[in-house]
């Protein structure tokens, strides 16, 4: 058995001590104060500052929450801007000076050239009735033509490929070499260059 069965089966209370106890029989607490709920209600506090404010709700949403951030903020920026100003002038003039000395080394780059094909020229000028010279063109001649032929043969009957030409590009190349020591030999030892 329950205590609150033995409680119901003992005496019943008086009404003056009920009403001794509560006012009324169905009396109740009051209710509690109700607050008022605003979008401005200030509830953080901002400690960076000489004395305490309170800030407002939506503070730890905005990007900038302290006078002393945003005032960092902004020394960071004119700091930015003024480190990127000097890298500016300073590769202005960097590039100016190399401007410059491109220029002057492509001047000095196209007198040279200039220089060389007017030397090879003149030496080709003057070689020009050399049996080696003629033998050399007239080999570029005739190997610039049987390439051509024998590569619009492969390509008519659909046999050209990389392989191909590969293979004869090896084959360009050994005759080159060949070539220049062959004409270098005679040069120095059968007919001279002028």
């Amino acid at each position: 058995m329950s205590y609150a069965d033995i409680a119901a089966k003992g005496p019943k209370q008086t009404p003056e001590e009920l009403t001794a106890i509560t006012p009324t029989l169905y009396s109740r607490a009051p209710a509690p104060p109700q607050i008022e709920h605003t979008d401005e209600s200030e509830s953080l506090i901002d400690v960076d500052s000489k004395s305490v404010h309170s800030v407002p709700s939506d503070y730890l949403s905005q990007s900038v929450k302290t006078d002393t951030q945003a005032e960092r903020l902004e020394r960071e920026a004119e700091d930015q801007e003024r480190e990127a100003e000097a890298e500016y002038k300073k590769a202005k003039k960097e590039g100016k000076a190399k401007a410059g000395q491109a220029k002057a080394e492509a001047r000095k780059a196209t007198s040279s050239a200039r220089d060389s094909l007017s030397r090879a020229s003149k030496d080709f000028r003057d070689n020009s009735d050399n049996p080696v010279v003629l033998g050399n063109a007239v080999l570029a001649a005739v190997l610039g033509v049987g390439l051509g032929y024998g590569a619009y043969r492969k390509h008519v009957t659909g046999e050209l490929n990389w392989k191909v030409a590969g293979a004869w590009s090896g084959v360009v190349g050994l005759i080159a070499v060949g070539d220049y020591y062959v004409s270098q030999y005679l040069f120095q030892n059968k007919f001279p260059k002028k």
